[in-house]
């Protein structure tokens, strides 16, 4: 048992109470006031005894830290006990050292310490964790104390992880308190209680941490599961790389209601034959058995056997003839040649007007009608289009391109209107740049070269005192659990830590989810586009006699700001240069060593390599971001057998939508870098 110092011992709370309550029971109104004097006298007493400078606080909790670091649990514990009563480190403290007490395996203590943060500090956000840490501790030793606690969290907190988590646990008692015993009598009600508790676990968290263990305890009482349940489970274990296990249950069932997710586990053990073959059968002839969401997963896989993705796409087209096919026939189309599009795209929107991709097929429709310069027709598909569908993906095109039209026609308040539309509604997308550009007539892609660096900080006005002070503790694990589902926090969080992937992978996510976009002073947006490494990046730029701020987002968009980043195909590094081609750059540059993992180097070569490609292509930086991602050749044979008027024409029709969308996300991020970093404040 761990030690228990005095300050622990010592509750100021207890004899506030203990004088309020005299206090009140004394009849007279001398006594009462004599007792106050003494209350408030004792109150300041224990202020003043207790009191602990925040530098003497802050000292003692970093060795505390450092201490829990390097696994030096019981010195951490005792120095976590010494955190001032009054600081607002102590419930962290607190749950420190419960952490610590539970890796010396002294889970009484640790016990006491969660519950000490969740009765004493309830308004913790780690309140919650703390009930759910006890509650995992009580299992064995207190299970109805652990039920309790199992039950509160899922009441109070119903949708955080902690409840879902809490749910498989209940189950997990209620069987066990039939199981233990070879006497016991398990019926039925129980037993659809537990398998109730376990399959609403999966339903919430099919790749949760506990999903494989809630697969198991259920499959150990019930030897005929359902066949939703059993594909439930199957799921589960493909979802978190058991695909042997999913095997396993999959050859339960019947493959007319299976097929769809067997694709996907089979080419996950390889068995790749099978996975063509139940993509195609199940395509002919059992379709409308399985969810629209694994017909399309199940696609997919098939696509990356298929000799080209045209060819794949082609071959299902012929094979579906139920649920999937509009999703087919929206990838055909979308892989078809250049002249065979329109075409592909028309008969798909008359077949399926009312499909969930025909929003694609339309604007595809649209963009052909205004290459052919049927500019009236155009107009009215262009109309249709927006008011069909406000909240496409593709709506942004769409009113870029209306307007160009209105452009092309000299309709100088029609194209305005389109232009300062596309950039108040999505002020953040590829197409509200296309727009800025025609607004100012800015002649090149190219707005400027000039950002006005400024560092990530904390995402929101208020910042709370204890997020200031464990991030300069390095307390960072606490502040992942108090950002409390808040992924721009955690994006702040992964940052602070290092971890720029991470962080920018989370705050790109975040600002996705919000339906209206903050302006672009919003500290927020430093987040998802944040500067790292922009001090080499604009170095070898400017050596090479390129743009900073695109290559900063070439940068971004191949590797995250991730320098040890690898592609299966072998790239490598921030700017994610294949092996081969940077050592025909340095070759040229007379470097004779260099490692593609050292930022400077990766983005020095990065760099020579864009400046290449560009002299090669007419000093075109479109052309040159495009052959970054489709190779030189693609482009110059792209520029020869496209018919195109302008760079939008021409970057619309590149063939290799990988390529396509490429240029656009490099583009989108050079944008949002000018917009975000552009003036001061």
């Amino acid at each position: 048992m761990l030690n228990v110092t005095f300050f622990e011992k010592f509750c100021v709370g207890k004899i506030l109470c203990y004088y309020i309550i005299t206090m009140i029971s004394l009849k007279t109104k001398k006594i009462a006031v004599g007792c106050a004097v003494l209350f408030c006298s004792a109150a300041f007493l224990a202020g003043v005894f207790l009191y602990q400078p925040p530098a003497k606080t802050k000292q003692i909790y970093s060795q505390a830290l450092g201490d829990m670091k390097n696994e030096n649990y019981s010195n951490a514990y005792y120095l976590f006990s010494k955190v001032g009563l009054f600081s607002n480190l102590k419930p962290v403290a607190v749950y420190h050292q419960a952490e610590c007490a539970d890796k010396l395996e002294d889970y009484d203590s640790a016990v006491k310490k969660y519950k000490m943060v969740f009765r004493f500090f309830p308004s913790s956000k780690l309140s919650i964790k703390a009930k759910y840490l006890a509650a995992q501790n009580l299992i064995k030793t207190n299970p109805n104390l652990a039920k309790k606690y199992f039950k509160e969290i899922i009441e109070k907190a119903p949708n955080s992880d902690y409840a879902i988590a809490a749910e498989y646990y209940l189950g997990l008692l209620l069987m066990r308190s039939y199981t233990e015993s070879e006497d016991a009598i398990f019926p039925l009600s129980a037993k659809t209680d537990v398998e109730n508790y376990l399959r609403h676990y999966l339903k919430k968290a099919p790749s949760g941490r506990l999903a494989i263990n809630v697969v198991n305890n259920w499959l150990s009482i019930d030897k005929s599961v359902a066949t939703d349940d059993y594909l439930m489970m199957a799921k589960s274990c493909y979802l978190l790389g058991d695909y042997q296990k999913a095997k396993e249950i999959l050859d339960k069932l019947n493959l007319k209601e299976s097929w769809a997710l067997d694709v996907q586990n089979s080419y996950a053990l390889n068995n790749l034959p099978r996975a063509k073959y139940l993509t195609e059968w199940g395509l002919m002839h059992h379709a409308q058995y399985i969810d629209e969401e694994e017909i399309v997963a199940a696609i997919n896989t098939y696509l990356k056997l298929a000799p080209t993705k045209s060819q794949g796409a082609t071959k299902l087209f012929y094979l579906a003839n139920s649920k999937g096919k509009d999703y087919i026939w929206d990838l055909k189309c979308s892989y078809s040649e250049t002249k065979d599009k329109s075409k592909c795209f028309k008969d798909f929107y008359l077949k399926y007007p009312d499909s969930k991709y025909v929003d694609d097929a339309l604007s595809q429709i649209f963009l052909e009608t205004i290459r052919l310069r049927d500019y009236n027709n155009a107009k009215k598909i262009g109309t249709e289009f927006i008011n069909k569908f406000k909240n496409s993906q593709y709506t942004p095109m769409v009113m870029y391109w209306m307007g160009k039209l209105c452009e092309r026609t000299q309709d100088y308040s029609g194209y305005m209107s389109y232009y300062k539309s596309v950039i108040a509604k999505y002020p953040d997308t590829y197409y509200a740049y296309r727009a800025y550009l025609h607004m100012n007539h800015t002649p090149g892609p190219l707005i400027t070269s000039f950002i006005n660096e400024r560092d990530v900080v904390y995402p929101y006005k208020v910042k709370p005192a204890l997020f200031v002070t464990l991030a300069e503790l390095g307390d960072f694990d606490v502040l992942e659990d108090l950002a409390n589902g808040d992924d721009f926090i955690k994006s702040w969080v992964y940052y602070k830590k290092g971890d720029f992937t991470k962080s920018v992978i989370s705050a790109r996510n975040a600002m996705e989810k919000l339906a209206i976009k903050p302006d672009k002073y919003d500290v927020r947006w430093r987040l998802v586009y944040p500067l790292h490494f922009y001090s080499d990046i604009k170095k070898y730029a400017e050596m090479s006699g390129n743009n900073p701020p695109l290559m900063l987002s070439i940068v971004k968009e191949e590797s995250h700001f991730n320098p040890s980043a690898k592609s299966s195909a072998g790239a490598t590094g921030l700017m994610q240069l294949m092996p081969q081609t940077a050592a025909e750059v340095a070759e040229r540059r007379g470097i004779e060593k260099f490692s593609l993992f050292d930022s400077k180097q990766n983005v020095m070569l990065g760099n020579y390599y864009y400046s290449l490609l560009k002299q090669q292509l007419a000093g075109r930086d479109i052309s040159a971001v495009a052959a970054y991602n489709g190779g030189i050749g693609s482009v110059n044979n792209w520029a020869k057998s496209l018919y195109y008027n302008d760079a939008d024409e021409f970057i619309e029709q590149i063939p290799y939508p990988e390529t396509k969308h490429y240029v656009k996300k490099v583009f989108k991020s050079y944008w949002n870098y000018i917009r975000i970093y552009s003036g001061n404040e």
